[in-house]
């Protein structure tokens, strides 16, 4: 009975991932050829070449599955964390002054510079 409620599920996995695959085909077919020949005036794709350019546009970009757990957000989440760590070390008047320098060297506005830092002056000599 455990071994052919497997084969089973096995059998309905292999079924849906084809059914999957043949969907997949036949839209990504009907899109290219609804729009590159009109756009771009490229020739219309039969359903294996369809299946080549699937092929190669995931050996040029990546056999990556389910969501970019490394993508901006998760990155940006890490950089939060790292300075938080940092600012955690520093003195309140520090923490201050880093905040302040930050503000001023990184305050962009739309169209406008950043304010400049104050340097001192040095005269020649």
């Amino acid at each position: 009975m455990d071994r052919k409620f497997w084969l089973l599920r096995g059998l309905r996995f292999v079924l849906f991932a084809a059914l999957f695959l043949v969907v997949i085909g036949f839209v990504t077919q009907a899109l290219w050829n609804w729009l590159m020949p009109s756009l771009f005036q490229l020739p219309a794709i039969t359903l294996a070449q369809t299946y080549g350019l699937l092929l190669l546009s995931r050996i040029l970009f990546g056999f990556k599955y389910g969501g970019r757990v490394g993508g901006w957000a998760g990155k940006r989440r890490e950089w939060q964390q790292r300075m938080a760590g940092r600012m955690e070390h520093l003195s309140p008047e520090a923490r201050e002054k880093f905040r302040q320098q930050m503000r001023t060297k990184c305050s962009m506005t739309w169209g406008q510079p950043a304010a400049p830092a104050e340097t001192p002056v040095q005269p020649l000599a």
